[in-house]
């Protein structure tokens, strides 16, 4: 059962608190059965998330078959699980119920998608992969993320449109230097404004900056507002979407891209070794070893080193970068 804290400690909690919150809802006992094949990641994840015997509140069992269909051998004890993760939320991120710069997309309406239900599937498989241990999706945009947790701010920008014909039409009207300039550009494109409900008659030049604003909100937000009520749909999903709208400021960035690099010191945080006792040879040994390993991990973080801090993360664990239910003062259980 999901622990609801009162209002004053609500605000303290960390995303990896939050997150172990809604994870208290796993019957940890009971499996729902992934057989996937990583030539095709999509295809593996929305078969099995359609299966009748399916529950998000199940545990997650992963199987990877191999090019000739046989199983690899080995129990998920959770790195299947969160690689199966980890290429799910990028294979998400390719599908054609987005669009805008990969680290910043919103939604866009599909019929086809919208027929197989792919927008609430898909928003439930990044729930499913948040609170089961799996990365965040690292790719939505703010703007989105702030209108489904109820925030009201808005930043996109002219280069988040990727249809070629608006974004130069909205650059021109950004650009116009004068409000003659501005208002030719008005009459020129009434037929596209009226649409997104932002056409007047101007009278400074400085209403461009509000006209591309309002124009922008149209276009991510108002005119996909069927599809985003059915995300939203699918994000109530182990009670992320209550969560996210108590906490939209510590859970966006879980959702949203991050730049934050892993650092040597977060991995030496995070995989903490059983040593001997104090004094003893072998005690000798490991705290050389220890340092070698901590060389090791600069020498990645500093480029020295075909490999990268990501690709150790990703071999240790099956993700690529810290998975947002991972405290990183505590460590990987």
């Amino acid at each position: 059962m999901v622990h609801h804290l009162s209002v004053g400690r609500v605000e303290k909690l960390s995303a990896s608190e939050i997150i172990a919150n809604l994870a208290l809802q796993i019957d940890r006992h009971t499996v729902s059965r992934f057989n996937i094949c990583r030539s095709d990641i999509w295809d593996g994840a929305v078969r099995e998330f359609k299966r009748g015997t399916f529950s998000e509140m199940k545990d997650l069992l992963v199987k990877f078959s191999d090019d000739v269909g046989r199983f690899e051998e080995g129990i998920d004890t959770g790195g299947p699980k969160r690689e199966f993760l980890s290429l799910l939320m990028k294979s998400l991120n390719e599908q054609s119920i987005f669009d805008g710069p990969a680290e910043s997309r919103y939604l866009v309406y599909n019929s086809t998608a919208i027929r197989e239900d792919e927008y609430s599937l898909a928003v439930k498989m990044i729930a499913v992969s948040i609170v089961h241990g799996g990365p965040g999706p690292n790719f939505p945009s703010k703007d989105l993320v702030s209108h489904i947790s109820g925030q009201s701010s808005f930043n996109s920008s002219v280069g988040d449109i990727t249809d070629e014909e608006i974004g130069k039409v909205l650059q021109e009207i950004q650009n116009a230097s004068s409000l003659e300039t501005l208002q030719d550009l008005m009459v020129q494109h009434s037929t596209m404004l009226q649409t997104a409900g932002c056409f007047k008659h101007v009278k400074s030049v400085e209403e461009k900056h509000s006209i591309v604003k309002e124009f922008l909100r149209w276009y991510i937000i108002v005119r996909n507002h069927s599809v985003i009520e059915r995300f939203k749909d699918g994000l109530n999903s182990m009670q992320y979407l209550t969560a996210l709208q108590q906490h939209p400021t510590v859970l966006t960035p879980v959702l949203c891209h991050s730049d934050k690099k892993l650092s040597a010191a977060d991995m030496e945080n995070l995989f903490q070794p059983e040593l001997s006792p104090d004094g003893s040879n072998k005690r000798v040994q490991e705290d050389k070893t220890r340092s070698f390993w901590a060389d090791y991990l600069l020498d990645c973080e500093e480029n020295n080193s075909a490999v990268t801090l990501e690709d150790v993360f990703m071999f240790a664990m099956g993700v690529p970068c810290m998975p947002p239910a991972v405290n990183p003062l505590s460590g990987i259980a």
